[in-house]
């Protein structure tokens, strides 16, 4: 019997928690509501990953047994990882209540981009003894023909190492990290920041097409600045190695920049009110690499490029954007001053935007 289960077999749990495991060698469940989905995995015996661009090899992923959670065989399992969207925990949780042996200690990893999902699904398992830990999601996967899948090249899951209370998964790629909150912290300023100089400042450009945008060579080399001053403020605030550190990087880079991955610069660049907020990822960023004397200009630049972004399909950032100046959004919204250095900055940059949005993004 697999001493591992995978709950969820959508996009991520079959396309790239299958393929992790398919590449260590591990037998595993699919445990999915979906009874047809069921059926077409035991029949097929196994389905195809795929990378974008053909970066490599196609991964076969078999040797895996799918479930219903009516017959899924649980109470056996050691390590568990969830796969189901975040307004589906609760209900995830109450399920794996029934079926787990109240006697027994296990091991789940939340694999959700959600807020606090480990605690959202440990508080519906109530009294059972397990470990609930959360990792973030970096892997970008699409559903292809038939069961198979199309996927980035990203090699790893990282999680939290507190909440596995000790326990060490037998999987190279599922990678157990300290201090992961400040992990969180390294994601948001590294990749989302990345990802906002990108769609600010494309749409800027008139792009629609975000592999476009990013592959732009006046975004590419205001996104390498940006790397560059993120890596030093990441390395001197966390004490991460600086070629580890660079990998990261590197990895979100090669992700954004790949034009095989089909995405827009209108998703990336939506609500920019909450992206504006004051621990998030341009503001935050912005404080942290300006306390860490690195060059916080592009993320400067990008929140300007934000507070100009015009979206008629979002009626909360029309209406604030009709109701507030920019300086009392960045008050409002960012929690900056007036008369902070950054509030002025930026404030500067919003309206050269106004009137000569590329000559301006070139002037950075």
């Amino acid at each position: 019997m697999s001493k591992i289960a995978v709950i969820g077999a959508g996009k991520t749990g079959r396309g790239f928690l299958g393929r992790l495991l398919k590449e260590a060698g591990k037998d595993f469940l699919l445990v999915e509501k979906n009874q047809e989905l069921v059926e077409r995995l035991n029949e097929a015996q196994q389905f195809r990953v795929s990378f974008f661009g053909n970066k490599r090899e196609p991964v076969v992923v078999d040797h895996y047994q799918a479930h219903t959670w009516e017959t899924a065989p649980l109470r056996d399992a050691e390590l568990i990882f969830v796969s189901v969207c975040g307004q589906n925990l609760p209900e995830v949780g109450t399920r794996l209540a029934e079926a787990l042996d109240p006697d027994r200690r296990y091991a789940i990893i939340t694999c959700e981009n959600a807020s606090h999902p480990a605690q959202t699904l440990k508080a519906a398992l109530g009294e059972h003894r397990v470990c609930v830990s959360e990792a973030t999601v970096f892997c970008t996967t699409i559903e292809a023909a038939d069961l198979d899948i199309n996927s980035e090249n990203y090699p790893y899951l990282q999680c939290s190492a507190e909440l596995l209370e000790g326990y060490i998964p037998d999987i190279p790629s599922v990678r157990p990290i300290e201090n992961f909150s400040n992990f969180l912290t390294r994601k948001l300023y590294t990749y989302n920041a990345a990802s906002c100089v990108i769609a600010y400042l494309g749409a800027l450009l008139g792009y629609s097409d975000y592999g476009e945008a990013a592959n732009d060579p006046l975004i590419l080399q205001l996104l390498d600045r940006n790397y560059l001053a993120t890596n030093g403020a990441m390395c001197k605030t966390f004490d991460y190695d600086p070629e580890d550190q660079r990998e990261f990087a590197a990895l979100s880079k090669a992700k954004f920049c790949d034009r095989t991955i089909i995405d827009t610069i209108a998703r990336n660049a939506r609500e920019p009110h909450r992206k504006l907020k004051s621990g998030e990822r341009l503001i935050g960023a912005a404080k942290l690499l300006r306390q860490c004397g690195e060059d916080a200009s592009v993320l400067e630049l990008t929140a300007a490029a934000a507070l100009v972004y015009k979206d008629p399909a979002d009626p909360v950032w029309t209406g604030l954007q009709r109701e507030n100046t920019p300086c009392q959004l960045l008050s409002s919204i960012c929690g900056l001053e007036p008369s902070d250095p950054m509030t002025v900055r930026i404030l500067s940059l919003v309206r050269r935007l106004e009137e000569a949005p590329q000559q301006t993004i070139e002037s950075i």
